[in-house]
């Protein structure tokens, strides 16, 4: 009779699966909850940029791009209007001041000079006529008050002499009557021809006043019908070199119109632009440094133009001591613009990861560099070489500062050989 054999649970077979399958979920497990979830990406070492970071002196700057320009420009504009008579220096040549450059010619500035000279020499002699007459009646009135004088004494002696005799019945009353009457007739006269001659006076005197006023008038408007004349020949304000000079011979000139320049050569400056993001910044006396020819040079900020042109605005800088030798007007210079006073900073160098990251993060590598991490870092001020790290790495920290275009989202970077 056969016997019903009892089927095992465990088997061997069973157990070892079993077995397998705790040992697989143990490790699954594992990964999910200790496990380096974050996102890689390989790179190979000789392809990117290594930068360490370090505590050293920062100094602000910006580069910046100047031209050389003489230390004072002279404009040459035309004071009055006129045609070009005659040309005596050309563009280039070097003048001394007060040189003539050249002459205009204006008619109707000719007919007023000699209407005004005609105009003062008119009243100048009526003046004098004034003067001529004013002393044919001072003469003609000292006759008439010796005439005066002379019948008064007369007519005062008669009568006198009558008002001795009347009172006695030597003369009549008639004859006395006609002695007093004619001796105060001859003194009222006299009376009234000095009262006459004070009021003619007193005419003549402001006629000649008036005279005296119209001729100096006359005198300031010849004076500036002269000027103007005189204005007519250009002459160089200053010595130095006539580097414009645009009129031609025979060309009609308008008043204030500008015909040239002269350049002062004592000395140079330099226009510099600068970025209108720095123009709170800028201020007279900043410093820069240039080299020239193997050599430094210290400029100094001199004079700021404020206004702002297609997000530039323009600053003069003037050498500090003497300038270089061989520079020449036109010449560019590359300046160093200093924004700060030298300070310690912790210091990262610049690289192509700002353009990804805009100073917001970097890749750090392990102390082991086999790969490099995610960091969020503030950066603060900069130069051409360093940015300065404000925020989230030390001294001594291995940063990748080469581009971060190519990585986009990625956590870390893995570092091959």
């Amino acid at each position: 009779m056969d016997r019903q054999i009892e089927k095992k649970i465990w088997t061997r077979k069973r157990i070892i699966l079993l077995s397998s399958i705790g040992v697989f979920a143990f490790f699954i497990l594992r990964f999910i909850v200790f496990g380096d979830r974050s996102s890689k990406y390989n790179v190979q070492a000789e392809r990117i940029t290594i930068s360490t970071v370090e505590e050293a002196p920062f100094q602000e700057f910006i580069p910046v791009t100047g031209t050389v320009i003489p230390i004072q420009t002279v404009y040459l504009d035309a004071v009055e209007g006129g045609q070009v008579e005659q040309i005596h220096l050309e563009a280039g040549s070097f003048v001394e001041e007060d040189d003539i450059i050249l002459t205009l010619v204006n008619a109707r500035q000719s007919l007023e000079l000699q209407g005004h000279e005609t105009d003062l020499v008119r009243e100048q002699n009526n003046l004098r006529s004034q003067y001529i007459e004013i002393e044919r009646n001072r003469a003609q009135h000292q006759s008439q008050l010796l005439d005066l004088d002379y019948q008064i004494n007369i007519k005062k002696r008669l009568y006198d002499r009558y008002s001795d005799l009347y009172p006695k019945g030597g003369i009549s009353l008639k004859e006395y009557e006609d002695a007093r009457d004619d001796y105060e007739y001859y003194v009222k006269k006299r009376e009234l021809t000095v009262q006459n001659y004070k009021q003619d006076s007193l005419l003549q005197n402001i006629e000649i006043e008036n005279s005296l006023a119209s001729i100096q008038q006359l005198e300031r408007s010849l004076e500036l019908a002269q000027l103007n004349a005189r204005n007519l020949i250009v002459r160089a304000p200053v010595s130095g070199q006539l580097t414009s000079l645009t009129p031609e011979t025979g060309e009609s000139i308008t008043s204030g119109e500008r015909i040239g320049q002269i350049d002062v050569l004592d000395g140079f400056k330099v226009r510099v632009n600068v970025d209108e993001h720095y123009i709170t910044r800028i201020q007279n006396g900043q410093v820069g440094e240039a080299t020239y020819s193997g050599q430094t040079y210290r400029l100094v900020i001199s004079k700021i133009y404020p206004e702002v042109v297609v997000g530039l605005f323009e600053v003069d800088m003037e050498f500090e001591g003497e300038a270089p030798g061989a520079i020449r007007r036109g010449q560019t210079l590359q300046i160093r613009l200093q924004l700060g006073d030298l300070s310690e900073a912790i210091l990262l160098a610049r690289g192509g990861f700002y353009q990804k990251t805009v100073g917001q993060w970097v890749y750090v590598l392990d102390p082991s560099e086999s790969y490099a991490v995610k960091r969020p870092i503030r950066l603060g001020r900069q130069n051409p070489q360093f940015y300065e790290v404000l925020e989230g790495l030390e001294p001594g920290d291995r940063v990748i500062t080469s581009s971060y275009d190519t990585y986009g989202d990625i956590d870390k970077l893995i570092l091959k050989d």
